[in-house]
Order: C-alpha cells, then structure tokens, then sequence
C-alpha cells in the first residue's frame, strides 16, 4: 500500500520570529497541507523587551511568557529541546532534547530562528562571575542577587563588605544596558528605605560602554537626555571604557579603575546563535547570509530570518541588513510563512520589506525616551508610547491583561522586595544560562544524519 506522507515544516526557535511564522502557518495552512513541529526549550515566548521590569520587580515573570498552547486551534507539535545541528544535504536537524537525549528530525522545510546569544569577548573571569540578561531565569535570578546584597550589607559589621556588595556594574550602553541599570537603580533606591541600618549614599551603579555614545540609534539628543536621567538618579555613566578582568569581589575597568562589587551584569550585545556555524553556509558577521525573500541561496526549501539571518534591508539599501529587533523579527516571520506557503503551492515568494517604526526606552516610573516614527518624545509621553507600544505588541489579551495588572499593582502599592530563593544554591553565571558549548560541529551533525556514532560536545 502507498502512504502519501505531508511535507514536514520544521521551525527552530520559538522567539519573536519563530512564533510569528508558527502562527500564520497555522491560520494559512489547512492540516492536509503540511505537518508543522517547533523546536523550542520551553513552550513559551518570552517577551524580552521587557525582562529588566521582571528583574526589577515591576512585572512577574509569568506576565512576559507567553504559552505556546493557549490556543485552542493549536495543531502544531513541540519538540522540548534546542537545535545543535543541521546538515542541510540530508534535510536533518539534530535536537538535544530537555532529558538530554539525542535525536534526528527529518524535515523537507526548514524555518531557522534560532535566535542569538549574549556576545562576550575573551576577558578573564567574565563568563564565570558577570551575570547575562538574555533568560527569563536570568532576570529572575538577578532580582534575587540583588536584594540578597541588600540583606547581607544590611547584615555585615565589615564597612569595606557593606560598601562592596551595595555597588553595582552593568556592561553594555545599548537598550538592555540602559533599561536594565535603569530599573535595578529603581529597584535598590525604593528598597533601601526598608534598610534603615544601610545609607543610601553607599548604593552606586556604575554603566560603562566602550562605545562614545549612550544608545547612538536614538540620535544624540535622545541619547544625552538618557544619559542626564540616568546621571539624576545617581548612575555613573563611563563611556569608552570596559572590562579589562572581572573577579568574584572586584571588577578591574579598562581605564585601571578597580570597582569592589559582587555584582557584574553583562549585556554588551548580541551574536547569532552557535547553530548558524554548524550549517557550514555563508554568514555575514556570523549571520546566515540569506535572499530578501529570506531564502538560503544554493538550498531548495530552507529559510532563516531573525536575529541569526543577515536579511537585507530593502527599506534603507546600500547593503544594509536588518537590526535584531522584535519589530524586524515578528514581520519576518509572518513573511517566511507566506512565503514557506507560497513554495508548497508552487507560487512566487516575495521580499521582506519594512520601514522602521522608530524606539522606545522605558528608563522606569516616569523616564523615558522614545522615538516613534522619528519624533522624539521624553518623560511622560515617552513612557506612554513606550509602554503602549510593549502593551499591544504582546501576542495574547491574557498576557496583556497580566501586563497591565502588575503596572497599575506596582504603581500604586510598589515592591515587597521578596526574594524567591528557588536558585539560590544553583550557579547562575553567563556560563549556566545559554549552553554556548552544546553544539556540534559540522563534521559532526553530518555523522549523526548518516547514522554514524559521534561523541558529544
């Protein structure tokens, strides 16, 4: 007996971009068509942009993950795991699932949106004592971090401790830097006010980029009007300067400043997931270099978008690619659905193109600094834009209703300042979080789809 078997639509990643396209598949596809399946860790989206408000407080963690299976036409099957390898000849994506336990999926379309991981740069002592902001345990466990130092100081007769464990670095003045020092500065200053042992005056935060400019994408005035907010509050801006060594009770800074601190958090920018290497295929720094259709050149039948695509910029040209930002990446993926759809009917696929909406920064309370559609807003608009502009980008009413509650509840009742402990006896270092060392090489991902035994990473 002959079995017609559907095409196999595998999409890797379930962040911005992947969801996106699962999406659309989903509402575009009848089920005869195609057999969609999604490799991802965890059955949620995170809604990164706002991740400093969850290592602040202001929002639960719950509040930014978004459930993969709240919808009740959801058809499409999950695999819990991450992608360590493709090799495009055999149409195999090889997956380490949740448990650890290797396994091939065949696939006739591939989606690649993988996503990107936390940049870091070979300086001695980062990735065992910086803390990233890139996971929703991360942030969880930064909020936690935090107020511990604020008990222990509280708790310590050693003034040279007390001093150490109430200053706090964060690398990286782009938008996580800047929100992330901004909302933790936030977080300290209202939580101090319960210390009365501890004196304010002793809390610094330090931000530092090795950059001249503070967020240079919001133009220089929106960028020296961040920065003077940030300079009111207390917060030691320190352009063009870095990390020359981090230690686990100082962190040396490129200009021979030693700064005593427990507290080093990392957001320096982003590179394209580890699994675009193992493909073998033309990057474009480190991104897969694809078509503006989203297509990879020389493979029938595999996509890429994202931050770990280089997709051309049609909208400004002259070779541009586009930023890796939710905005570019929630388009992205509803274009390399239509166009995934389109190449199963044997119709045309169409270039992805998208004019710039503009940035928002929530600097937290009444601070911020937006630039929507090129017109640039401050203080209480700016924070109104901002968190419109996060409020409606959020995929469900649920989310966003949970969104909405935890602004009104911390506005009005603030923080309790708890800590959940739920990690406090686990490591959680730049190192723990984004498994950089679990990929395969592409020697490797070509002896597993033939079948061939290989040690693993």
């Amino acid at each position: 007996m002959n079995t017609v078997t559907r095409p196999r639509i595998l999409v890797v990643g379930a962040g911005f971009a992947g969801v996106e396209c699962v999406r659309r598949l989903e509402r575009k596809l009848s089920p005869a068509e195609a057999d969609v399946t999604l490799v991802t860790p965890f059955a949620y989206q995170l809604y990164l942009p706002l991740l400093p408000q969850v290592a602040s407080g202001v929002l639960t963690p719950q509040s930014i993950a978004l459930s993969l299976r709240r919808s009740r036409k959801y058809r499409t099957r999950i695999i819990p795991g991450g992608a360590i390898g493709v090799d495009l000849r055999s149409k195999v994506c090889v997956v380490r699932t949740i448990t650890d336990k290797i396994v091939n999926e065949p696939y006739d379309y591939i989606v690649l949106a993988p996503g990107s991981v936390t940049r870091t740069f070979d300086i001695p002592g980062l990735t065992e004592h910086a803390f990233g902001m890139k996971t929703l345990a991360e942030a969880a466990y930064i909020r936690d971090h935090v107020i511990s130092q604020l008990d222990l100081a509280d708790a310590s007769d050693d003034p040279a401790e007390r001093a150490a464990r109430l200053q706090f670095v964060v690398v990286g003045g782009g938008y996580a830097g800047t929100e992330t020092a901004a909302c933790l500065q936030r977080l300290t200053h209202a939580a101090v006010q319960r210390y009365p042992r501890l004196d304010p005056g002793l809390i610094k935060w330090h931000l530092i980029d090795i950059a001249p400019k503070l967020m240079p994408e919001l133009g220089d005035k929106l960028g020296r009007s961040a920065q003077e907010i940030l300079g009111r509050r207390g917060i030691e801006v320190s352009l063009g300067v870095s990390i020359a060594k981090a230690g686990a009770e100082e962190v040396t800074f490129t200009d021979g400043r030693v700064v005593p601190t427990h507290t080093l958090i990392w957001t320096a920018g982003v590179v394209a997931s580890p699994l675009i290497a193992t493909l073998g295929a033309e990057t474009v720094r480190g991104r897969l270099a694809v078509t503006s259709e989203m297509c990879l050149p020389g493979h029938d039948g595999v996509f890429a978008l994202g931050d770990s695509a280089a997709v051309p910029d049609l909208a400004k040209g002259d070779g541009a690619v586009c930023p890796p930002t939710a905005q570019h990446a929630m388009r992205q993926g509803k274009r390399v659905a239509d166009n995934v759809i389109a190449t199963l009917r044997g119709l045309p696929t169409r270039p992805y193109e998208h004019k710039d909406l503009g940035l928002v920064v929530d600097l937290g309370g009444k601070d911020a600094v937006s630039k929507p559609l090129g017109v640039e807003l401050r203080g209480v608009p700016a924070q109104v834009v901002a968190r419109g502009y996060h409020w409606s980008a959020l995929r469900t009413n649920v989310a966003k209703t949970r969104v909405m509650t935890n602004w009104l509840l911390n506005a009005v009742a603030g923080d309790d300042f708890v800590r959940t402990g739920f990690q406090a006896r686990k490591p959680a270092r730049l190192k723990d979080f984004e498994f950089t060392d679990a990929y395969l090489t592409p020697e490797q991902v070509r002896a597993r789809a033939e079948g061939r035994a290989v040690e693993s990473p």
